[in-house]
């Protein structure tokens, strides 16, 4: 290793956790996991915890700038208070009286939920009433009582729908953004507009990084020139600081999960107390790091050693009792190490972490326009994460980061990571603008605007749904409708079309069970054992299928959770596609949709998914591989996969693209090609370009 390099953060106060992750699948699931947080003042009373926090010092300030700019740029470190205390401070100034409310928006469910949770708390509040929180599938408000309002920034974008000038709302804080999702850059976007009709709305935008002045000039209404007039203004909260080292390797490695191992057992050995926190990409690594970690402590502890290791993960999917464990105390002959997804880069704060260990690398979604592929892609992280990992070590007291890459590599990171809107399929951002009106996506206010061709390629995708017509209007009743849901426009349309096939109760079992991740649960000591439970409902048609088997085999058996344990399934899982079910169910009664059962015959279901998913198809190869008919990108299904096994069937539909050595199609069904040429006609028969005359021939060709 080099000399360290040292590096000052601020500490941790009481905050709330936001939830910052790339899981393989956001899942509604992550709304039921209540996240906590260690509070180092708990002995205190409640005034004097919030008189703690680095963020006290400036409530006045704070109060000030409100009163006397539109728009406020916060810059304050994760623990600052800025999320617990700010809306608060706003409250008691007067910002809720007469009926107004003050709105915190979360780029993560998670956040939304626990934040609102913790101040319900400060204020001796019943959560749901004066404080309440609003996420995709549960809204836990009052519209009379609920002063302080914590929602997703989807469901911001969501209420803009109903109400474009947000007309209940005195202040909006926009938390976390410099995670830059793409739900928060597209409020940024709709709130300038909002600004410039309602001169009495207050922003505030509240980041963890150093990218104020971006915001601060894209919110700035004043052209003249004279700085007196600036209607956006940046404060910065400092806190306490404690110095970090840093410590490069010599060489690159070639195996970051082993090398993770390795440094945590030599930290483990040869350094004094202090607690290690691991980040990895993503919830198999987390896993496989954790397994290997308990067997390496336990041949240690044969050996004699005093000091034992709590070994434990931490990811988004992560059941809320096993997320809790990470805050609890051990005693002082036990250190802790956490093996986490980036969920801990900004987004929790854990008592005691003296050493970090840096990967160098980061799960994300990642669109590339030209293949029209979505994927989840592992790629370096940037300057910014790892200086926030690191940082991580020094919240508490002095600590120490080791980076898994060289000090050259940390020098050719970007500076930034990508924003979402720039490295997404907009289909689902160009739908919402449209449903607010905005017909004209390209002159939209966007803070980092998206490729051309990635919002050309959206359109044609709604093109092709019946969302939008010829004119890229959106349609009547179908496209409105498709915009309606709080989910993918694939999922929507399928959704809406289940009654034409006859099949609308297992679409909504399908379409409920899809937004929940890891169903199926493998310790990793008894794979066997899971595998052949949960081969017996495994059919042959693939996933989606399999899904539905899942799902009415847990209805027939009560909803039971001894039987999901005896069967390796998520009960929590299942459980939260019930509710999810149900509010699904609700839009389709809403809009008409016939309720009908196919009875066993899975034809009209399999149709009905073409209907929505035609345009993720692909073709078995001479190869070995599938090569997707859009642009022939090859293709191979996942290992989770039912049909992984199987002979592979020549058609296939899928939900999504994951990338590691390969591309993975993963959410698998076998489909006949003609049912693309009936369902999808637009997609695969119209039109005169040539791209279109071959994704024709193509399918002809079977």
């Amino acid at each position: 290793c080099i000399a360290p390099v040292h590096f000052n953060l601020c500490p941790a106060g009481t905050e709330g956790p936001g939830v910052s992750v790339s899981e393989e699948r956001q899942s509604p699931a992550e709304s039921s996991a209540v996240t906590v947080i260690y509070n180092p003042y708990a002995s205190l009373s409640i005034e004097q915890q919030r008189q703690k926090l680095p963020v006290f010092k400036l409530r006045n300030h704070i109060l000030y700038l409100v009163e006397n700019y539109q728009t406020l740029v916060i810059i304050g470190e994760t623990g600052c208070g800025k999320s617990t205390q700010i809306p608060q401070y706003l409250a008691e100034a007067g910002w809720t009286a007469e009926g107004r409310v003050v709105a915190v928006t979360q780029p993560r469910r998670v956040a939304a939920v626990s934040v609102a949770g913790r101040v319900a708390d400060e204020r001796g509040a019943v959560l749901g009433h004066e404080v309440g929180y609003c996420i995709r599938f549960d809204d836990c408000t009052d519209p009379q009582a609920t002063r302080i309002k914590f929602l997703t920034d989807g469901m911001l974008v969501r209420e803009m729908m109903a109400d474009p000038l947000l007309t209940r709302y005195s202040v909006l804080m926009l938390d976390e953004a410099h995670e830059r999702t793409l739900y928060t850059d597209i409020a940024i976007g709709l709130l300038k507009k909002v600004q410039k009709k309602r001169g009495d709305l207050r922003l505030i935008v509240a980041s963890a990084t150093l990218d104020a002045e971006k915001f601060r000039d894209f919110f700035n209404q004043n052209d003249t020139g004279d700085p007196s007039k600036d209607t956006s203004v940046i404060l910065t909260v400092e806190g306490r600081t404690f110095p970090v080292d840093i410590f490069y390797l010599q060489s690159p490695v070639p195996d970051y999960i082993k090398s993770t191992v390795e440094t945590t057992m030599k930290i483990h050995q040869m350094e004094s107390d202090g607690d290690i926190l691991a980040f990895l990409t993503g919830q198999e690594e987390v896993e496989t790091v954790v397994s290997m970690l308990i067997e390496q402590a336990r041949a240690l502890a044969r050996t004699g050693m005093k000091k034992h290791l709590r070994v434990l993960p931490m990811y988004a999917g992560l059941p809320s009792p096993e997320q809790m464990k990470v805050f609890e105390r051990v005693p002082h002959t036990v250190r802790k190490v956490i093996v986490a997804t980036n969920i801990a880069e900004t987004s929790i704060t854990v008592h005691g972490i003296s050493f970090v260990i840096d990967c160098g690398f980061v799960k994300l979604r990642a669109y590339n326009p030209k293949t029209a592929i979505e994927c989840l892609v592992v790629v370096p992280v940037s300057k910014a994460s790892a200086n926030q990992r690191a940082g991580r070590a020094g919240r508490n007291r002095s600590g120490k980061c080791y980076r898994l890459y060289t000090e050259e590599d940390f020098e050719k990171l970007p500076k930034s990571t990508v924003p979402e809107m720039q490295r997404s399929n907009l289909a689902p951002v160009i739908l919402q603008l449209k449903a607010l009106g905005i017909d004209n996506v390209l002159r939209f206010p966007f803070l980092s605007p998206p490729p051309a061709q990635s919002m050309v390629q959206a359109l044609e995708l709604l093109y092709a749904l019946g969302g939008l017509d010829m004119h890229c209007r959106l349609t009547e009743p179908l496209g409105m409708r498709i915009a309606e849901f709080p989910l993918n426009p694939m999922f929507a349309k399928m959704l809406l079309e289940s009654g034409n096939f006859g099949c609308s109760q297992e679409i909504l079992t399908i379409a409920a069970m899809m937004q929940i991740q890891n169903i199926f649960v493998i310790p990793p000591n008894q794979k066997a054992q899971a595998a052949r439970q949960h081969r017996k409902f495994a059919v042959e048609e693939g996933d989606h299928l399999t899904m539905l088997n899942v799902y009415e085999a847990f209805v027939k058996h009560s909803k039971s959770s001894q039987w999901c344990q005896e069967h390796f399934l998520n009960y929590k899982g299942l459980v939260r596609a019930a509710v999810v079910r149900e509010q699904l169910k609700k839009l389709l009664v809403r809009f008409k949709v016939p309720k009908k059962s196919s009875e066993g015959d899975p034809d009209p279901v399999l149709r009905c998914i073409v209907s929505g998913f035609f345009a993720n198809a692909a073709k078995f190869h001479s190869t070995g591989a599938y090569r997707t008919i859009r642009d022939d990108h090859e293709l191979h299904i996942h290992p989770t996969s039912v049909l992984y096994a199987e002979k592979p069937p020549r058609w296939v539909v899928y939900n999504e693209v994951i990338q590691t050595a390969k591309y993975y199609m993963r959410d698998v069904t076998a489909v006949e090609s003609s049912w693309l040429l009936e369902l999808a006609p637009h997609f695969y028969q119209q039109g005169t370009h040539l791209s279109l005359k071959a994704k024709r021939a193509k399918v002809d060709d079977h």
